[in-house]
């Protein structure tokens, strides 16, 4: 992990167990607080911005999936090379609600700002802010604004902004807007995919009655329309409303007077619609009728729907942590945003920053299914399987892309927005078939913890089916009738294009042996993807085959064939320092050296826990702790659950501190272009598989509760099979209940434990072994002590 120079002045958010709040307003770190006072559905992102738009660090209003193309540039391409990029556009923002008063604009640089509030709920759901400006002129007003977007009506979000004179009579503006086209805050390095991100949008018309309004636009690349409406609701004083449109500006005016003490409120819904091949009028009625729905509820109403949402997530998905209210403010905001980034996606895809950024030009990638998926089949399992239905709606550009790559079954995207791939660098994207293995793992496990036969059969089987046929193609067999999968990239993007990479191939024969059982136990859906009893013999023949290297002189499996055998990394003549190794480094270097961005065979121990022995896990990370220099936010949270596991109880609690602050304390530096929504899922799991011990395998769960001496209570529920269960784990022992029905077997270290509904069972925690000394890390990455990370 790299300490970034912003580290020595972190945003001071208050430490509160359900919000996270911010005073004032730091003009230059703007752009990090709007990623964190971000708001979501998985359809809609909002970031936190001031309401009245200046100032303001990274403007954003994004719809998930609507994107731009724009060509790939290569300074010398090659036959596969993806010839067309996609990007993350704004859409017309309508969170923008400028105050005049007495005609001085409302700007927290100029006039007197006695006091600024930013609170994020998060059980509400809502953004607050409110504040007491003295204009320059000497007009003192008083604000109060509430932002959500909607997890009940998945096109709305919503603002009530109050304007308060304080102590003399005034006269004020409102300008409600919907603004396209804004300009981006930093160009694009390639002129000709500057030139079309620049004015993405082309306008397809504007549209006003009364106090509402809608602009329509159509992407002029990608084909995708976009409409976007705003109408209001005004209370308080007498006041003048009027609306105007041009093709990129709508503004809904509203004028009054205002005594002391007297306030005008206005509520502004926006509502949203987007498609590809839907004509402007269609697109228009239906962000106008989700404004009326919307409307028809009122303020109240969508408050009251936000937190009922809400209160049935976190009834299953809340963890309490005992003594640490800086860990508990970040595992909760943890799962908010992660939650909300899925929340009402529906059969779209969760970007690596959701919908709170533009970072990673709004892709979602392998991370998505393999750090997001378990958090939310374990808390919001409807939101996991239409994520999991995303994927397969994706199938036929997988097929394509299989192909294309002269390989059978389905090649799923690297990097990607609507499901084809958009990387340009293949030896760390199209080299890391492993994503295919972790998207059916996903499927595994979602169905595993559901019992959803019905997505299996409309879904799940035939990406197993598609991506087993993948591995089929893609190995080979030697002399000695062991299977191979040469020059792949594992999720360490350090160490690329080799043979054998362990990750990979245990990842490849569980999708095999998967795809085989899912294929007897739906037979009859089976032949119908030209599945017959030869195919199945062939994946579990392969699955069988697997090779799987191993270092007998070392004790350890190398990380792929002959890793083990590299020149180490010198890590005293080449320390990492504050900057990642790959800015300092050509790639020339990284890849022939023994030397990790994040966890990679670590990761197989924990993804794979059956393919290893206590004594080999153990041996494995103390030999790649000393390797990883944790370039990747992905790498902390697996290092923590590991090093739980192997009994290095003091390093897992440093490494969650880490984790748990990647982005509160943007220890990367670049926050500012969205949060790290695996990382913030790794948070949930570094807590519950880590500390928690919880295993999903085929099985059944396995729990192995332990805290380390810095947490003195634990406690997490998870959803398994329409059923509620509940740990509260404390330093002796583990309390478990299940809710509603039973029975349920679970395994405690190993022993079966019966669970009924309504009766706790608690067990006691065995006598830690002796796990020796606390493996070492390169020099100077080694993670910051628990209570350093975690101080107030």
């Amino acid at each position: 992990m790299i300490y970034r120079d912003i580290m020595t002045r972190p945003l001071p958010f208050d430490v509160t167990p359900w919000g996270i709040g911010l005073s004032g307003v730091d003009v230059d770190r703007l752009p990090h607080r709007e990623s964190v006072f971000a708001l979501s559905n998985g359809h809609i992102g909002w970031r936190g911005l001031l309401d009245e738009g200046e100032p303001h660090g990274v403007p954003g209003s994004y719809l998930n999936g609507v994107f731009e193309e724009h060509p790939m540039p290569y300074a010398e391409g090659g036959y596969g090379y993806p010839e067309t990029g996609q990007s993350v556009i704004n859409v017309p923002n309508g969170q923008v609600i400028r105050l005049t008063v007495d005609d001085e604009p409302l700007d927290s640089r100029e006039g007197t700002l006695h006091d600024h509030e930013q609170h994020l709920d998060f059980r509400a759901g809502t953004l607050e802010r409110t504040l007491t400006w003295t204009s320059p002129a000497g007009s003192t007003v008083r604000i109060r604004s509430t932002r959500l977007v909607s997890l009940a009506h998945r096109s709305i979000a919503t603002v009530r902004y109050e304007v308060e004179a304080v102590d003399d009579s005034i006269t004020i503006t409102i300008q409600s807007e919907l603004v396209a086209n804004e300009p981006l805050p930093e160009p694009h390095p390639d002129p000709r995919v500057q030139d079309i991100l620049e004015t993405p949008l082309r306008s397809a018309g504007s549209f006003v009655f009364d106090s509402a309004a809608t602009l329509v636009h159509e992407t002029r690349n990608s084909g995708i329309g976009v409409a976007v409406s705003m109408d209001h609701l005004v209370s308080g004083v007498t006041a003048e409303v009027r609306t105007a449109a041009s093709d990129d500006l709508a503004r809904t005016t509203i004028r009054a007077r205002l005594a002391p003490g007297e306030r005008l409120e206005v509520v502004k819904i926006v509502g949203h619609a987007w498609a590809s091949g839907i004509s402007a009028p269609a697109l228009r009625d239906r962000a106008e009728a989700a404004v009326a729905d919307a409307m028809r509820d009122g303020w109240s109403g969508l408050v009251a729907a936000q937190r009922d949402r809400l209160d049935d997530f976190w009834t299953c998905a809340d963890v309490r942590i005992d003594g640490q209210p800086r860990l508990q403010q970040a595992v909760r905001f943890a799962l908010f945003s992660v939650f909300q980034a899925a929340a009402r996606a529906e059969q779209r895809s969760v970007p690596g920053k959701g919908l709170t950024g533009a970072g990673y030009a709004g892709h979602t990638f392998w991370d998505f299914e393999a750090y997001v998926l378990p958090v939310l089949t374990a808390t919001a399992p409807d939101a996991a399987r239409e994520a999991l239905r995303w994927r397969h709606a994706t199938l036929d550009h997988a097929r394509d892309r299989a192909r294309q790559l002269h390989l059978q079954g389905a090649a799923f995207a690297w990097r990607t927005i609507d499901g084809r791939e958009s990387s340009g660098y293949w030896p760390a994207s199209t080299a890391a078939f492993h994503i295919n293995a972790d998207i059916a793992a996903a499927v595994v496990h979602y169905v595993r913890a559901t019992g959803d036969v019905d997505f299996e059969r409309d879904a799940g089987l035939e990406i197993l089916v598609e991506t087993a046929r993948l591995w089929q193609s893609l190995g080979r067999t030697d002399a000695d009738g062991r299977f191979h999968i040469d020059g792949v990239t594992g999720p360490d993007e350090y160490t690329a294009l080799y043979d054998d990479n362990v990750f990979t191939n245990l990842m490849a024969r569980a999708n095999l042996d998967a795809a085989a059982d899912a294929a007897r136990r739906h037979p009859d859906l089976a032949r119908t993807l030209g599945v017959d009893d030869g195919e199945i013999g062939e994946w579990v023949r392969t699955a069988g085959a697997m090779h799987v290297p191993y270092d007998e002189e070392r004790g350890v499996h190398p990380q792929a064939a002959r890793f083990t055998e590299l020149e180490r990394w010198d890590f005293e003549t080449d320390t990492p320092g504050d900057e990642l190794l790959q800015e300092r480094y050509p790639y020339v270097q990284l890849y022939r050296k023994q030397v990790l961005k994040q966890a990679d065979l670590v990761l197989a121990v924990f993804f794979c826990t059956d393919a290893f022995t206590a004594d080999e896990k153990a041996r494995a990370f103390r030999y790649y702790e000393a390797l990883t220099v944790r370039d990747s936010s992905l790498s902390a949270a697996i290092q923590a659950v590991v090093a739980a596991e192997v009994g290095h109880l003091g390093l897992a609690a440093d490494y969650l501190a880490e984790a748990a602050t990647i982005d509160l304390d943007d220890l990367h530096g670049n926050a500012e272009d969205g949060l790290h929504i695996a990382s913030l899922g790794g948070i949930w799991t570094a807590l519950v598989a880590g500390f928690g011990g919880m295993r999903d395998t085929a099985d059944g769960l396995r729990f192995a509760p332990r805290l380390p001496e810095q947490l003195t209570g634990l406690a997490f529920g998870i959803r398994w099979h329409g059923r509620t269960l509940r740990l509260e784990i404390t330093p002796d022992a583990t309390t478990y209940r299940i809710s509603p029905g039973g029975p349920l077997t679970i395994r405690h270290f190993g022993e079966p434990v019966e669970l009924a509904s309504g009766a706790d069972v608690t067990m006691p925690t065995p006598p830690l072994s002796d796990s020796g000394e606390r493996p070492t890390q390169p020099k100077g990455r080694e993670p910051r002590p628990f209570a350093e990370a975690l101080a107030e």
